[in-house]
């Protein structure tokens, strides 16, 4: 009788144990549901991206002015060069793929061009700060970020009156709606370091015009901001110290290069840049009350594929793809497309690699789109790399 008391209080608190399990988990089960829906909810949908920059978001800007870029640019994704220095895809297009939107068309670039989704005014060799030379002076970009925001302004202001006159212009401008629910994205600011360094200035030389650089790069936010754009997608600046064509450039010491072959100052530089750009991310969130602005850490994305590459399917990290000659694989006065006349014939001598989809940097100073790929990729599945910790769809939504 005891024992048969005890069965039945043994099976009395299974049951209760079961019906407990089942009422947490399914309490568990509507949390989550709701939580997800939620975030649904917040799911921003960003009906445009304009885009700020230089030759790493360049989709044709500088090329609709100077010519067309040489093969074999282009040759992996598109099959022929289109504007972009690079084998294929760069970040801004992969970006533009991740919410759904076509890739943007440059601004400079009037022939075939599709505005409906966004404008591109980036350009390569581009400056935040206006540069006192021509581009065949210094190969620097005339386009400098404040030339940008001035055609950004002009589109702005005028792309509303020509798309009321209806017909084919409603198909080829953006709604008027769609400035202020638009996604910004900036990534400028390598070409004003690098300038220094090419005009023989010190190391503190450069790290004391930063400061000047920062705030004009602020003063573009906030005029964006003043014609009514809320979201921005801030990039920092890459690893200056990893690529050809700065390894190239200078003569560096043992001391100077740290274990991955990088150049130890110019990266500094780099990090110095990006702390400054990241303090004024942070006063412009106080002084623009109603953006979203995410700072975005490519520094460390960057850095951390190129001093891990054999894990990440890649190799040579600091030897370009396509070019000639040197220990980077990179000559100044033969960029990759480079042709010689040999026996009257041309040939093209600074040419691709056999694996583009192996290798890092492309031509010297640009990545792969492999690589290109592998960084949106980080940013997508990681949100430690970006401030606020957001992933890219909800990017509208303040949370600083």
């Amino acid at each position: 009788m005891c024992t048969k008391k005890k069965r039945e209080m043994r099976l009395g608190l299974i049951n209760l144990m079961i019906c407990v399990f089942l009422v947490t988990s399914n309490l568990g089960l509507t949390v989550a549901l709701t939580n997800n829906s939620s975030q649904i909810k917040n799911i921003c949908e960003f009906p445009a991206i304009f885009n700020f920059g230089d030759s790493n978001s360049d989709t044709g800007g500088l090329t609709a002015v100077y010519g067309q870029a040489l093969p074999p640019n282009g040759q992996t994704f598109f099959g022929k060069p289109v504007g972009r220095f690079c084998d294929g895809r760069l970040v801004i297009d992969f970006v533009a793929e991740s919410l759904g939107l076509p890739y943007l068309s440059a601004y400079l670039d009037s022939i075939g061009s599709n505005f409906s989704h966004g404008a591109n005014f980036a350009t390569a060799g581009s400056t935040i700060r206006p540069q006192n030379t021509t581009i065949t002076q210094s190969g620097y970009s005339p386009i400098s970020l404040d030339i940008q925001y001035a055609e950004y302004y002009k589109f702005y202001k005028e792309s509303q009156v020509v798309r009321n006159q209806g017909g084919v212009f409603e198909e080829l401008l953006p709604k008027e709606g769609y400035f202020t629910r638009a996604l910004y994205t900036f990534d400028i600011g390598q070409n004003d370091i690098t300038a220094g360094y090419k005009l023989n200035l010190t190391t503190e030389q450069v790290k004391a015009s930063i400061p000047d650089i920062i705030n004009q790069f602020a003063k573009v936010v906030r005029g964006v901001y003043a014609q009514g754009g809320r979201s921005f997608w801030i990039h920092n600046t890459g690893p200056l110290g990893c690529l050809p064509y700065m390894l190239d450039h200078f003569l560096l010491t043992a001391a100077q290069v740290d274990e991955f072959g990088c150049a130890s100052p110019l990266n500094e530089v780099s990090q110095y840049y990006n702390s400054q750009l990241e303090d004024i991310v942070t006063q412009l969130r106080r002084d623009l009350p109603l953006a979203s602005i995410t700072f975005v850490d490519i520094y460390s994305i960057k850095l951390k594929l190129i001093t891990q590459a054999k894990r990440h399917g890649f190799e040579k990290p600091l030897v370009a793809c396509c070019g000639i000659g040197g220990k980077y694989n990179f000559n100044n006065t033969m960029r990759c497309g480079s042709t010689e006349i040999v026996n009257g014939k041309e040939i093209l001598v600074a040419k691709s690699c056999d694996n583009p989809s192996k290798r890092i940097i492309w031509d010297g100073i640009h990545y792969t789109e492999a690589a290109n790929k592998w960084i949106v990729d980080q940013i997508m599945k990681d949100s430690s790399y970006t401030n606020p910790s957001i992933p890219l769809e909800m990017a509208c939504q303040k949370l600083n």
